[in-house]
C-alpha cells in the first residue's frame, strides 16, 4: 500500500497556558484534498506551520511526504509550498523579480515566473513594485510563488481571503490543476460550502482538537 501523504499522531502546541492543538491524528492519502474547518482559535493555522515545519509541535509527531517534520524539516520544505496568512513578499521589488528569487531556489527555467504571473491574472503587472498591489494581488501573487514551486503537497491557509469572486473561481481551478497533477492538497477555510466542493475529505477542529 502507498504510504499516506500526511499523517499525524497526536500532535499538540501550547502558546503559553493555552492549548491550540491537543492530540490531534491523522492521515490524509495522496493526491487527495483536505479542508481543514473551524472557528478562529481553532487551530488551524498552527496545524498547517507545524505541517510546514515553521513551527515545532510541543507533543506528538507527523510525517508529510514520507519525511519526519522533526528531522527532516529540509527535505519536507523542498517538496512542499505553504500559502499563509502573511504574504512574505519583497515590497520594493516588482512581481516578477519577486518571483524570479523563488524560482532560482527551486531550479525553475527563467520563463516559469512570466508563467505563474500569467497564471493569476498578473502579467500586466510583472514589472510593478509590489508595494502598489492590494491586498488582493499579493494574494494572487503568493499563489503564483505556490505554482512556482511545484510541491508534492501544498498547505492553502485562508487561500480565498481578500479575494474577489473572479479570484475565488481561480483558486478553485488552480486546487483542480494541482490535484489533477498528483499533489495532495490541505485547505484551511471558513469558506466550507466553496471548498466543499473541491474537498475529498474533511478534518473539523474544536479548541484545537479533532471532532
Amino acid at each position: 500500500m502507498q504510504s499516506p501523504a500526511v499523517a499525524a499522531w497526536n500532535l499538540a502546541r501550547r502558546y503559553g497556558r493555552r492549548w491550540a492543538l491537543a492530540d490531534v491524528s491523522f492521515q490524509l492519502a495522496r493526491g487527495a484534498v483536505m479542508m481543514v474547518s473551524g472557528r478562529n482559535g481553532s487551530g488551524k493555522t498552527t496545524l498547517l506551520r507545524i505541517l510546514s515545519t515553521a513551527i515545532h509541535p510541543d507533543a506528538g509527531n507527523a510525517s508529510v511526504g514520507g519525511y519526519d517534520i522533526r528531522t527532516q524539516r529540509d527535505e519536507i520544505r523542498r517538496s512542499t509550498a505553504l500559502l499563509s496568512h502573511s504574504s512574505y513578499l519583497y515590497d520594493s521589488l516588482s512581481a516578477k523579480e519577486n518571483l524570479e528569487i523563488v524560482a532560482r531556489f527551486c531550479g525553475a527555467p527563467p520563463p516559469s515566473a512570466a508563467s505563474a504571473l500569467d497564471r493569476v491574472g498578473l502579467a500586466e503587472r510583472a514589472n510593478d513594485p509590489v508595494s502598489t498591489f492590494s491586498a488582493g494581488m499579493r494574494k494572487r501573487l503568493s499563489f503564483a510563488r505556490v505554482l512556482l514551486q511545484k510541491p508534492s503537497i501544498a498547505f492553502l491557509d485562508e487561500p480565498f481571503g481578500q479575494l474577489d469572486p473572479e479570484g475565488f473561481a481561480l483558486i478553485e481551478e488552480v486546487v483542480a490543476e494541482l490535484k489533477g497533477s498528483g499533489a495532495t492538497v490541505m485547505i484551511a477555510t471558513h469558506q466550507i460550502e466553496r471548498v466543499e466542493r473541491i474537498a475529498d475529505v474533511r478534518l473539523a477542529l474544536e479548541n484545537g482538537r479533532v471532532q
